[in-house]
């Protein structure tokens, strides 16, 4: 199997992938050798892909989402790691997913939530539902992604590999500028002590070897420890861990006494569910939110005027 992993992994980081896809991708192409008995992928063919996938929609009772999950991963295992083009792999039928109304926050309920938040927690929830990020998409954040002056912020890198434009709240302009000088106060001392560099994208830190020092590639959030590069030894700081955000987050709706199943992604929920109820352009709110399909969008206006799309009910009128 060693062989067949580190195979994989030279190949899906050659497309360019996300760190959490390959990661993902690789846990599922383990699991699926594991099931079989460790048998080799190409001695296996669609009955036994359909075995691990029924596997796990029965007896593990996993989301359609999951098993499809595992079902892309699959299929990049035979496609572009082991180069089987099998008639087979276009008859397998991703599982039906079930549409879900989004949980969205009321514009009060958002204030409770980020009334009980402070410091880092409070500014990272408030570009989630100021500006329509996704969690990740604002940790991932550099110095030079920020544009005070023209009030937005580049999400780099979006989910699909998208880079995009949106707004950059006025609420937290002056508390995101306080955040930053103390962050570069943090690098300047990082650098004093011959650490200071960060991660750099792609093929970046070779073409330009110094750059992983310069104040504009740092990260918006970062982390509070360093960690050591295995293959260099370097000490340098991570983005803020995403559990940070999450734990917050969860305190504070639990302590405002809401009953909603809310998360970070909520947050991003309400933004674009209150700007429909603002009345701004169904359009304009998908390239906020970097979405490649309308359709994505639309499932907001399912939660506008609630309590039965706006109508009474007959009880209410006796």
């Amino acid at each position: 199997m060693a062989k067949l992993i580190a195979t994989y992994r030279r190949i899906i980081k050659t497309r360019q992938y996300s760190r959490r896809t390959i990661k993902t991708y690789e846990y599922w192409i383990r699991r699926y050798i594991t099931f079989h008995g460790r048998t080799h992928p190409r001695e296996l063919g669609p009955t036994e892909l359909t075995a691990f996938l029924s596997y796990l929609a029965t007896d593990c009772g996993v989301a359609a989402s999951t098993q499809n999950q595992a079902l892309s991963a699959l299929l990049f295992l035979y496609r572009h790691v082991l180069e089987i083009d099998l008639p087979w792999l276009e008859g397998i039928v991703r599982a039906k997913q079930p549409v879900r109304i989004p949980v969205v926050l009321t514009a009060g309920e958002v204030e409770q939530v980020l009334r009980r938040l402070y410091d880092v927690p409070w500014l990272v929830a408030c570009l989630l539902y100021g500006a329509g990020l996704r969690l990740m998409e604002a940790l991932h954040l550099r110095v030079m992604d920020v544009d005070f002056n023209g009030g937005e912020v580049v999400v780099r890198r979006g989910k699909g590999n998208k880079d995009r434009r949106t707004m950059l709240p006025t609420k937290v302009i002056r508390p995101l500028q306080a955040h930053l000088e103390r962050v570069h106060r943090q690098h300047n001392a990082d650098l004093a002590c011959g650490t200071g560099t960060v991660a750099m994208p792609g093929a970046l830190a070779r073409k330009y070897p110094a750059a992983n020092r310069e104040w504009v590639w740092q990260w918006v959030f970062p982390a509070t420890r360093k960690y050591r590069v295995k293959k260099t030894g370097v000490h340098r700081r991570h983005h803020l861990h995403e559990t940070v955000i999450q734990r917050a987050v969860k305190a504070a709706v639990r302590e405002a006494g809401i009953t909603k199943a809310a998360t970070c992604h909520t947050l991003r929920h309400s933004f674009a569910t209150h700007l429909l109820e603002a009345g701004y352009d169904i359009r304009t709110i998908q390239e906020l939110l970097g979405h490649a399909d309308l359709a994505t969008t639309m499932i907001y206006t399912h939660v506008l005027n609630a309590g039965g799309k706006g109508t009474q009910s007959p009880l209410d009128r006796m």
